[in-house]
């Protein structure tokens, strides 16, 4: 199992600081992001723009996802273990039962296939 990581990136330190509106910005000139692994354990994230974000096996444990629009990321593996996701958009594959289940008990994200 996948332990949440630290990541060596000016734009995953700009989260880990809360600062979300300079990760959107700065974002812009980086093009796809790779957060893969990422530890985002109890951050407020709002406002977050997540699009083409690759959050792969990231930990989410208690962060604050309200309102954020994930519909353009990668979410396959990740926890969101008491997280708070009122608001928040999901990409199309993940059943509303595959999310509850993470927030309620912490599974992985599995992606529904056709």
């Amino acid at each position: 199992m996948n332990q949440p990581k630290q990541l060596d990136s000016p734009l995953f330190t700009l989260l880990r600081r809360e600062d979300v509106s300079g990760f959107n910005r700065d974002k812009q000139e980086h093009g796809p992001v790779d957060f893969r692994g990422g530890d985002f354990r109890g951050l407020d994230l709002r406002q977050l723009d997540a699009t083409l974000v690759d959050f792969s096996d990231a930990y989410f444990r208690s962060a604050d996802l309200r309102g954020v629009d994930f519909r353009e990321s990668r979410l396959e593996g990740a926890s969101l273990a008491h997280a708070q996701i009122s608001g928040a958009y999901f990409p199309v594959e993940l059943s509303a039962d595959e999310i509850l289940m993470s927030v309620n008990f912490g599974t992985r994200l599995r992606y529904r296939t056709r």
